[in-house]
C-alpha cells in the first residue's frame, strides 16, 4: 500500500493543501493598509489558499459519500463538506472586504487529486482518500499556525483560527479511518519536490464569471465565525464551529465577478 501511495502522491507532486505559491519571496511585505490592520502578501495568499482548498476538498467529500467503503470514510467525508462550506463562506465574506480576488477553480495539482480519487474504486479509494488528505492537511498545519501568530490583520486572524480548527478536525478524522500509512505520509510532508508555479496556482476567475459557492449541508453543525461589525462578534476566533453534519451540500454559483486583488 505504501508503494502505491508514494507513486500516487509523487506523480501529482508534493501536495500542499492549499496549492498556491506565494507571489513574492517577501511574504511579509505590506500590500495594503486596511481598517482591520495591515495586509501582507502572505495574508493575501492565505485567503486565496483557503478558498482553493475548499474547491477540491469539498467535491472529494462528496465523492467519499458515494464511494466510501467504511463508516469512518463516510464520516470523514461529511467533515470535509461541512468544514469547507463554512470556510468558504468566510473567504467569500473576507475577500471583498480586503479587495482580494479568489479563484473559482482549484489548482492543476489539486484537480489531480480529485481525478485520482474519481478513478479509484473499492478499498483503494478509501486508502488513497485517507492518505492524500492526511498529507495535504498535515503539510499545511504549520503554515496556518505561522499566519495566525504573525498576521496583524484582524480578518485574516479570524480566518486562521477557523482554518486551524477545521484542519485539525480533518487530520483527526482521517487518522480515525485506520488507513493512514504514517511513515509514507510523514515522508511526503517533509520531502517536497519542486513544482512549477502553474501547477500550484489556481486560475483567476474570468471577468463576469459567477462565483462558485460551496453550499453548507442542510443540518450543518459548523458555522463561519462572526466578523467585526456582525452580531455575535467577540474577537478573533469567536463562534468557530466544529464537527460535521450528517447531510450533504452542493456546489452552487452566484452572480458577480470577484474583486480585484490588492
Amino acid at each position: 500500500m505504501g508503494g502505491a501511495l508514494s507513486f500516487t502522491l509523487a506523480a501529482l507532486a508534493y501536495p500542499s493543501m492549499l496549492g498556491v505559491n506565494t507571489t513574492s519571496s517577501a511574504a511579509t511585505r505590506v500590500i495594503a493598509n486596511t481598517q482591520w490592520g495591515p495586509l501582507t502578501e502572505g495574508d493575501r495568499d492565505f485567503v486565496v489558499k483557503v478558498r482553493a482548498a475548499g474547491l477540491w476538498e469539498y467535491p472529494v467529500g462528496q465523492l467519499g459519500l458515494k464511494k466510501g467503503q467504511s463508516q469512518a470514510v463516510l464520516t470523514a467525508s461529511k467533515h470535509l463538506i461541512d468544514g469547507h462550506a463554512a470556510l468558504d463562506a468566510s473567504c467569500r465574506k473576507i475577500a471583498p472586504m480586503l479587495n482580494i480576488t479568489i479563484p473559482n477553480l482549484p489548482s492543476p495539482q489539486q484537480q489531480g487529486f480529485v481525478n485520482t480519487l474519481t478513478a479509484d474504486t473499492g478499498k483503494k479509494f478509501d486508502t488513497d482518500f485517507a492518505n492524500i488528505l492526511r498529507v495535504t492537511h498535515g503539510s499545511i498545519f504549520n503554515t496556518i499556525a505561522k499566519i495566525r501568530s504573525t498576521t496583524q490583520n484582524t480578518l485574516v486572524r479570524i480566518l486562521a483560527d477557523q482554518a486551524n480548527a477545521t484542519v485539525l478536525d480533518h487530520i483527526t478524522v482521517m487518522e480515525q479511518t485506520g488507513l493512514v500509512d504514517f511513515p509514507s505520509v510523514l515522508f511526503q510532508e517533509t520531502t517536497a519536490p519542486k513544482l512549477p508555479a502553474t501547477d500550484l496556482t489556481p486560475p483567476p476567475p474570468a471577468a463576469g464569471q459567477p462565483q462558485v459557492v460551496l453550499t453548507p449541508p442542510v443540518n450543518s453543525t459548523t458555522s463561519p465565525p462572526a466578523l467585526p461589525g456582525e452580531a455575535g462578534f467577540q474577537g478573533s476566533g469567536a463562534n468557530v464551529g466544529g464537527g460535521a453534519s450528517g447531510q450533504t451540500g452542493g456546489v452552487n454559483v452566484t452572480p458577480g465577478a470577484a474583486p480585484t486583488a490588492g
